[in-house]
C-alpha cells in the first residue's frame, strides 16, 4: 500500500513531532509516512528529531525567502516535489495566508493546546494558552486537533481531549500535562485518520 505522505511543519523543540515519529515506529500511525519536516526556524531542534528518525529536514525562513509570498512559494514547491498530501502543523508558529489553506483544503491538521473555541485565535500560542487559562480558572483544559483554514484555529475540529486543571498548577505545568494526556495522544490519531481517509479517496479515484 502506498501510504500517505506527510510532511510536518515546526518551530521549536518538535515534541509534538517526536510523538508522531514514535507513533509511526509503533504502528499508531500506520496509514500514512512523514517523508519531510520544514522548521520556519533555524536551528530548531525538531529538525535534529527528524533527521534522528531518517526523516528529510529543512529549513525555510520568512527572512531568507524574502516574505510570506514567497516562503509559502518555497514551501508550496518543496512540498510537491515530494509528493505531500498532507501537512501537520507541530507547534509551527507561523500564520499561513489564506491562499495556502485554500490550496490545502482538509489537507493541513493542527494541534492547539486548548479546548477550541476556548483560548484561541491570534495571539493565543504556547505558554500564552495556559496562562489564559489558569488566569480564567477554569477547572478543565485540553487539546483540539483541527483542519486549518483562513482563521487561526477556526477549522473544523477533529478531536478534542480534557485535561484536568490542578491546584498549585504553573503554565508550565499544565502544558506539560496538556502535551502528555492530550497532544501527543490526539495528534498521531489525527494524522492517522486523515491519512487512512486519503488512503481510500485514492483507491476510489483508480
Amino acid at each position: 500500500m502506498n501510504k500517505t505522505r506527510i510532511a510536518v511543519l515546526v518551530s521549536g523543540g518538535g515534541t509534538n513531532l517526536q510523538a508522531l515519529l514514535d507513533a509511526q515506529k509503533s504502528g499508531v500511525l500506520r496509514s500514512g509516512e512523514i517523508v519531510l519536516a520544514v522548521s520556519n526556524k533555524a536551528g530548531a531542534y525538531a529538525l535534529t528529531r527528524a533527521e534522528k528518525a531518517g526523516v528529510e529536514a529543512l529549513t525555510l525562513t520568512r527572512k531568507d525567502c524574502g516574505g510570506q509570498e514567497s516562503f509559502e512559494q518555497a514551501l508550496q514547491e518543496a512540498l510537491e516535489a515530494r509528493g505531500v498530501e498532507l501537512i501537520i502543523l507541530a507547534g509551527f508558529l507561523s500564520i499561513l495566508s489564506a491562499d495556502f489553506t485554500a490550496r490545502w483544503d482538509k489537507r493541513i491538521l493542527n494541534v492547539h493546546p486548548s479546548l477550541i473555541p476556548s483560548f484561541c485565535g491570534k495571539g493565543f500560542y504556547g505558554l500564552k494558552v495556559h496562562e489564559a487559562a489558569l488566569a480564567r480558572g477554569v477547572k478543565f483544559t485540553g487539546a483540539t486537533v483541527h483542519y486549518v483554514n483562513q482563521i487561526p484555529d477556526g477549522g473544523e475540529i477533529l478531536l478534542q481531549q480534557p485535561v484536568p486543571v490542578l491546584p498549585g498548577d504553573t503554565p508550565e505545568i499544565l502544558q506539560r500535562r496538556v502535551m502528555e494526556q492530550a497532544e501527543w495522544i490526539l495528534l498521531p490519531r489525527a494524522a492517522e485518520l486523515v491519512s487512512a481517509q486519503i488512503q481510500l479517496e485514492k483507491e476510489n479515484e483508480a
